[in-house]
């Protein structure tokens, strides 16, 4: 019964000794502080030829950021999201469609390049012959080990 008792109140000793952190580490405060600076960008892709559209814009004032992005969807629809993200509210979206999906029966061909624009009938690119280069020395033999050496018994 005593060994019983010892072992629960190591048992319970430990428990309330344990760090909180469960990986034991210590909290460290950062090296550095920086106040929050407001920025704001803005970017955008239209490739007609190849189907490609998208765009973002966003701006904070150091403390909020708010932004939106769209991208054209391979259904057709374009996809935008309107975001707002701060320390209290986290990241909040709203996500909107434009138009309806497509789903063709057939499907045409992939998307290639255009053909050469410079009036040439010949593409620009004319494949050189390979190079098969020869090697600057020359092999040597190879080394042949010496047979093995066995000393004779010694008698005495």
């Amino acid at each position: 019964m005593l060994f019983q008792a010892t072992a629960f109140l190591l048992l319970v000793g430990s428990a309330v000794a344990a760090p909180t952190d469960p990986y034991g580490a210590p909290r460290h405060e950062p090296l550095y502080s920086e106040e929050a600076k407001p920025y704001q960008f803005e970017y955008g892709i239209k490739d007609e030829y190849a189907g490609t559209d998208f765009g973002q814009t966003e701006e904070s004032d150091g403390n909020t950021v708010r932004g939106s992005y769209a991208v054209q969807l391979p259904d057709g629809r374009k996809q935008t999201v309107n975001y707002v993200a701060d320390p209290y509210g986290g990241y909040q979206a709203e996500v909107t469609y434009y138009g309806e999906a497509q789903y063709p029966h057939e499907y045409g061909p992939p998307v290639t390049f255009k053909p050469n624009t410079y009036g040439e009938s010949q593409p620009s690119y004319r494949p050189q012959p390979i190079y098969h280069p020869e090697p600057s020395y020359q092999p040597t033999t190879v080394h042949q080990p010496e047979p093995f050496y066995q000393p004779r018994p010694y008698y005495s």
